[in-house]
């Protein structure tokens, strides 16, 4: 709360993710896609409210009230793995990644003390880490490195849920296609991923349902198929991220978001959209999978 007012980072989001489904949830920097993905882990700072319910099962704990005790020893990294937005300030400064890895592995898995290792190497081929450089630190890495080590350390109790927030930063396209068919595959042998991402190509290689965030709210949540092909986005703001792309008109959204200390009371897209009215002072309800006063119709398409 910056001198005293209420930052809403998150507000008002719902969904749900099943087992054998990957669910990209997608938007501008600052809009609050880290923020909901460090809400379900405890990771939040101490001075930050949540409200609601996130829970991995219908009996299961509820993570925005579990204990740091439980999320620590039951949740983070066996129930739910993690791939940090920024993995270079995860990985511990002082150890080599084999290190990191062989831990993991000790601490999360039943594999024996002789097979360490080997299952440390396993899980760094899986990241496509390259095993001559897995007795280096942390601050030998190149970013794209450290962000595969990150990856590889998510993966080793081949949890199931895996949160993974820009998994594909730093990394070349050859390496942002490796990464992504080993995350869908991860899918593919019935485990829930949600990735957090700005690459509306990476998503489209791997999501199942697409959900886009604007100043803190989901505004559209739509099937992959149906949001990258036909009918295509309803909300302008999705409709004018894929429209940002360089093998679409390559043209940008104009203005910038709003700040999440001062948001309007209605729509927060309504001074960038062009399709803003009278009605877009109040705040849209979410409906039909989209929060929007003038949604684009799919009889249009």
């Amino acid at each position: 709360m910056p001198g005293g007012r209420r930052v809403a980072a998150v507000a008002d989001v719902s969904f749900d993710l099943a087992a054998g489904e990957c669910l990209a949830l997608v938007g501008e920097s600052g809009c609050g896609k880290s923020v909901l993905a460090s809400a379900l882990l405890g990771l939040l700072p101490a001075n930050a409210q949540t409200r609601g319910a996130a829970r991995l099962a219908p009996a299961g704990p509820d993570l925005l009230t579990a204990s740091e005790a439980v999320l620590a020893r039951t949740v983070r990294g066996r129930r739910v793995g993690l791939i940090p937005q920024s993995p270079a300030g995860h990985l511990t400064p002082v150890r080599t990644v084999r290190s990191q890895l062989e831990e993991t592995v000790r601490e999360v898995t039943e594999v024996p003390r002789a097979g360490l290792r080997a299952a440390a190497e396993r899980a760094a081929e899986r990241a496509a880490f390259p095993l001559d450089h897995l007795d280096r630190y942390p601050h030998q890495l190149s970013g794209g490195l450290a962000q595969r080590a990150a990856t590889a350390l998510a993966l080793v109790a081949d949890a199931p849920l895996l949160i993974a927030d820009e998994p594909t930063t730093g990394l070349d396209r050859d390496l942002v296609d490796r990464t992504v068919d080993e995350l869908r595959r991860q899918v593919d042998e019935g485990r829930g991923l949600l990735v957090i991402t700005h690459d509306l190509s990476a998503a489209a290689r791997i999501a199942d349902r697409v959900a886009v965030m604007y100043a803190g709210r989901i505004v559209e949540l739509a099937a992959a198929d149906a949001f990258f092909g036909t009918p295509g986005p309803r909300h302008p703001y999705a409709a004018g991220l894929l429209e940002a792309l360089p093998e679409r008109s390559f043209v940008p959204i104009p203005g910038l978001p709003p700040e999440l200390d001062a948001l309007p009371a209605g729509c927060a897209f309504a001074p960038r959209c062009a399709a803003a009215s009278a009605a877009c002072a109040e705040l849209p309800a979410f409906s039909g999978g989209v929060a929007c006063h003038h949604p684009r119709e799919v009889a249009d398409a």
